[in-house]
């Protein structure tokens, strides 16, 4: 049976993308070393035309300064390459039409869910899309043990506070600071 087991706060939410980088660049020293040297070029607006909606502030920056990677060989970011930018609004686009996950607690039925990770073991990362300001959407998670749960700060800081032991990370394994992938 899924089950919401519950909502953790950030102490401070971090709405500043590059504020949220050096977070989690600070909970993974390796990660700089992946930083691109410029900006990646992606478009944006098309991909948010195609999904009638935009997108959090903090994962367009992710995007933009990291090439995709993983985490202690667990959990894996579904960030679009740049060029291929409108695949990944139509997987987006499909969530968005109700093709999200069928399996979820009852109380999260009427709510629209936007897949952004995953991780090895089967354990799904989304964004609850709640109103119109993406950058305020929380984190849910849902545990391969059919647990889910919401995280009330952005995704960055969502990896930033699972790596450096901030966050309780009910029903996940810990994660190492550590890139494997």
């Amino acid at each position: 049976m899924e089950e919401l087991i519950g909502t953790q706060k950030p102490v401070r939410r971090i709405l500043d993308p590059e504020e949220a980088i050096a977070a989690l660049e600070r909970a993974v020293p390796g990660l700089v070393e992946l930083r691109r040297r410029d900006r990646a070029a992606f478009d944006w607006p098309a991909v948010e035309e195609e999904l009638k909606t935009a997108l959090p502030s903090d994962f367009k920056a992710l995007a933009e300064w990291y090439p995709a990677f993983e985490l202690d060989d667990f959990l894996a970011l579904t960030a679009p390459l740049p060029g291929e930018e409108s695949d990944r609004a139509k997987e987006w686009a499909r969530e968005l039409g109700g093709e999200g996950p069928e399996l979820r607690p009852a109380e999260l039925a009427p709510t629209v869910l936007m897949l952004w990770g995953n991780s090895r073991e089967g354990d799904e990362f989304f964004w609850s899309v709640l109103g119109d300001d993406p950058d305020r959407w929380p984190v849910t998670i849902s545990s391969h043990n059919s647990a889910w749960w919401h995280y009330e700060g952005g995704m960055v800081q969502f990896l930033a506070e699972l790596c450096d032991g901030t966050l309780e990370p009910w029903a996940l394994p810990v994660v190492r600071p550590e890139l494997t992938g």
